[in-house]
């Protein structure tokens, strides 16, 4: 996530021209480090500045969260000064990850007076400082003492600088020969100078800055030739151009339905993945860090299941990979009858001692040599290959029954796993849970009576409110397409919902959803079937991988085998094809 200076420069021009001349109508601190500014300026506006260390954030927004009943002195201190103060301007300076909000407001003696409100966006060094106009800190969102920071302290009462911990170059100013001199002097990479030396410059922008120069990024910055230097320079002048000039293009970028990257400004970097546009980058800093989040929630809530799932699968691949070596050492099963019936017929030309026997095999009518104990006789020895052979005959048997139910087992659990990878919201994880729960790979919880003396039998089985549904997607043509999420909605779909008209669609021979359209007695264009199968590509195992092969058939040739398992079908007669797994294109009814 590239919250950097280009970012930033990006939203003080935003901001700017959304709030400057506008009056502060309500401040509220919902969060220790987080404050929101309502703005009265012809519309009403809601700014979010977050100084969190984990999150540092600012951008406009409709969806501001309830401030709480009783404000911190922060808060508290700012509506003191700030309340119907009229915002002067919203800068940065250079090219820093700082906002600079001016802001003007009568005191106790009606006079004007000016304050400074000031965001500093640096990761865990994030803070919300408020100044007078002589730059004199009145306080801070976070107070910093000598004893936490020898740069800087942060404390009513001192001066408030920029910190200058690193001696790096403005974009804006830099000339040629410090450009050649100074970054295309470093013994290091050519994408590692860039960000080291350039004030607000993240490692992306150093790549896109090389990529857009058509240099390897990689390559030592001493090894670049003038020429190169040059090339490279004259496109950061057009990068900076572009800043300056306010020409901002903000995008997300996307792998399939995941967001990737935001940037202000066009990346040659994610060339190959799905960009989605804005109009303004405090709608796509929300859209992003709204689906971030509610990704890396959805992986923690199912941090445990996929503990579950990965700790059995283990289990069983270990007990899977014991059987198929097991299995492989019956495979000299045959070999001992042979040589239990060749002692039989020809064990009358053994010797007492003798240690092996050659004879003909009649089978093959090759010459044979067979091992003998020496304290047996032919026929013992005889006997005694004919009951390794039905032993290893027995184990065969079994095993290979074993085998093909581990084997669906680890299937099982890896369609589980894929369940999971699709899940979007939690709703979607109590399907998977209750089916881990069914197949006894998590214990089931029990709630009991409320009366007393209640024993074991008076437990009753918690009941689970199923509130997922499957995806519902519109193709190109207006037909409806259904995405089963997991292994009960996939049976659900394909054996209660579909018709037998309708089509199914599966990623051949891995895991992945039942993937139905809608017929409605139709013919299905070409478009159509391409935009299933890709759906079927995507929500598969392999959705990583540019192309899947799926299988696609009538529904009514979908067959349930007795006793098998969620999500698991047979069919005989199908068809084929390669589908990409890029899905961007295709509609999700409902803003689902």
């Amino acid at each position: 996530m590239a919250f950097d200076g280009i970012v930033v420069s990006s939203l003080a021009h935003e901001l700017s021209e959304t709030l400057v001349n506008g009056r502060i109508v309500k401040i509220s601190q919902p969060e220790p480090d987080e404050i929101i500014l309502t703005v009265k300026n012809y519309d009403q506006y809601k700014v979010l500045l977050s100084a969190s260390a984990g999150l540092p954030l600012a951008y406009l927004t409709g969806n501001a969260p309830a401030a709480p009943l009783t404000a911190p002195n922060f808060c508290m201190l700012l509506r003191k000064h700030l309340n119907s103060a009229r915002i002067l301007s919203v800068t940065q300076p250079g090219l820093e990850r700082i906002l600079r909000f001016e802001i003007e407001h009568l005191d106790e003696m009606g006079d004007l007076k000016k304050k400074y409100l000031i965001l500093e966006l640096m990761g865990k060094h994030s803070n919300l400082i408020f100044c007078d106009e002589n730059n004199t800190i009145i306080d801070s969102i976070k107070r910093v003492s000598g004893f936490v920071s020898s740069v800087r302290e942060v404390l009513p009462g001192r001066t408030y600088f920029i910190p200058q911990t690193t001696e790096k170059l403005d974009p804006f100013e830099i000339e040629a020969d410090d450009f050649r001199g100074i970054i295309l002097q470093k013994l290091m990479p050519l994408q590692k100078a860039v960000y080291s030396v350039l004030t607000g410059f993240s490692p992306l922008m150093a790549e896109e800055l090389c990529q857009r120069a058509s240099l390897d990024s990689q390559q030592p910055a001493n090894t670049i030739s003038a020429e190169e230097g040059l090339h490279l320079f004259r496109n950061l002048e057009r990068m900076m151009q572009t800043v300056k000039e306010g020409s901002f293009t903000p995008v997300i970028y996307y792998n399939g339905k995941e967001p990737v990257e935001f940037s202000a400004l066009s990346l040659l970097v994610y060339k190959d993945l799905t960009a989605v546009n804005f109009t303004s980058v405090s709608e796509m800093l929300e859209v992003y860090y709204a689906q971030k989040n509610q990704l890396t929630r959805i992986r923690q809530k199912s941090a445990d299941l996929r503990k579950i799932v990965g700790t059995a699968i283990e289990r069983v691949a270990k007990k899977y990979d014991l059987q198929s070596k097991q299995l492989k050492d019956t495979e000299k099963r045959d070999k001992y009858k042979i040589y239990g019936e060749l002692l039989t017929t020809y064990g009358y030309e053994a010797k007492p001692g003798d240690k092996e026997l050659a004879v003909i095999n009649y089978y093959t009518g090759e010459p044979l040599t067979i091992p003998l104990d020496p304290m047996q006789s032919a026929l013992e020895n005889a006997k005694k290959y004919f009951e390794k052979y039905s032993k290893q005959k027995r184990t065969f048997e079994a095993l290979t029954k074993y085998i093909e139910e581990t084997r669906e087992e680890l299937e099982h659990l890896d369609s589980i796993r894929t369940a999971l990878d699709i899940a979007v919201k939690e709703d979607d994880l109590v399907e998977v849970k209750e089916e881990l729960t069914e197949y006894g790979y998590i214990r089931r919880h029990f709630e009991r009576k409320a009366h007393a003396g209640q024993n074991n039998k008076g437990k009753k089985q918690k009941k689970v409110k199923i509130t997922s549904h499957p995806f519902h997607y519109i193709s190109s043509d207006g037909f409806s397409i259904y995405v089963g999420k997991n292994n009960y909605q996939n049976d659900s779909l394909t054996f209660e919902f579909a018709n037998g008209d309708d089509w199914w669609f599966h990623a051949k021979g891995i895991p992945g959803s039942h993937v139905i359209v809608r017929s409605m007695g139709q013919k299905l264009p070409d478009r159509t079937f391409e935009e299933a199968a890709s759906l079927a590509a995507f929500y598969s195992k392999s959705r990583d991988a540019e192309k899947v092969e799926i299988d696609y058939v009538e529904k009514k040739h979908v067959k349930k085998p007795g006793g098998g398992k969620p999500g698991f079908v047979v069919y005989y007669t199908n068809y084929s094809m390669l589908a990409k797994t890029d899905i961007s294109q295709i509609a999700l009814a409902g803003g689902q």
